[in-house]
């Protein structure tokens, strides 16, 4: 199996989902090739959730990485889930144009470019 689905599919046991019992895990490759793993963290308002993609690009920024390769994503539905908006606009501001690569717990795997997730991206050259 493809390290970086595994990692996701290991940070997804640690998920924080006791409302939606949808937990998600996250594994993203500096362009060194570390990875940084996140899981969901759900919060009793669902407003303050946030979403394992967003946890693992947080984390890997604040160890000080700036560069990024691709990101896996993990979770437990038979068809595959890709990131929701709120992170696809922070993996565009952070990551670029990244490998996304999506994953279940059957092993069923699909593979695609953000760029075709979110064709339109907001960034700063709108500023």
């Amino acid at each position: 199996m493809n390290p970086l689905v595994s990692a996701a599919l290991a940070a997804r046991e640690n998920a924080f989902a006791p409302f939606s019992k949808f937990k998600v895990g996250a594994a993203i490759e500096d362009a060194e090739g570390r990875i940084h793993s996140g899981c969901n963290v759900e919060n009793a308002t669902y407003g303050l959730t946030v979403c394992a993609e967003r946890v693992a690009v947080y984390k890997a920024i604040s160890e000080g990485v700036r560069r990024f390769r691709r990101i896996a994503i993990a979770a437990d539905a038979d068809a595959l889930t890709p990131p929701c908006g709120a992170c696809r606009q922070i993996l565009w501001e952070f990551c670029g144009d990244i490998e996304i690569i999506l994953a279940n717990l059957q092993g069923k795997t699909e593979t695609y470019s953000l760029k075709e997730l979110f064709p339109k991206p907001f960034d700063v050259s709108y500023l």
